[in-house]
């Protein structure tokens, strides 16, 4: 690992550290970053299927389930059976998933806030450009 890539490392890992330590915050051990995005997933789409969920994700129905199983379990999310088809369940977010998800958003707002304030534009843009750049690259080796 050159200079570089140390440094990058250790302001990333900071960074990694404290985006944890925020998330602590709301007590909610146990969640995993899959965990999160089925959570607002089902929070933007009110009502949805594990079906739809998993789909969304590209997940199987069995490692779809055995997430949500958790979810429900743990209090984040409950399922409701459809009156109109009894083999359908809906699933919707409880107010602790909610609480996740806005508690989320909400840190991602400050730290952006926090980032417009300390760069010029001229710097935020590029740093939007690489960290795309990055996430483009990391993700598409991902899958």
């Amino acid at each position: 690992m050159n200079q570089s890539q140390k440094e990058f490392y250790e302001v990333f890992t900071e960074l990694q550290c404290f985006i944890l330590a925020n998330m602590q915050k709301g007590d909610i051990n146990g969640v995993t970053a899959t965990h999160y995005n089925i959570i607002e997933y089902i929070y933007r789409h009110n009502k949805c299927t594990g079906k739809q969920v998993a789909k969304a994700f590209s997940i199987s129905p069995p490692a779809i389930s055995r997430q949500l199983k958790f979810l429900i379990e743990n209090g984040f999310i409950e399922q409701e059976q459809s009156r109109a088809d009894r083999r359908v369940f809906h699933l919707s977010v409880t107010g602790q998933g909610r609480f996740i998800v806005d508690n989320s958003e909400n840190f991602r707002e400050s730290v952006a806030k926090g980032a417009s304030k300390t760069l010029t534009k001229t710097e935020l843009k590029s740093l939007t450009f690489l960290l795309a750049k990055v996430m483009h690259n990391v993700v598409g080796n991902d899958h």
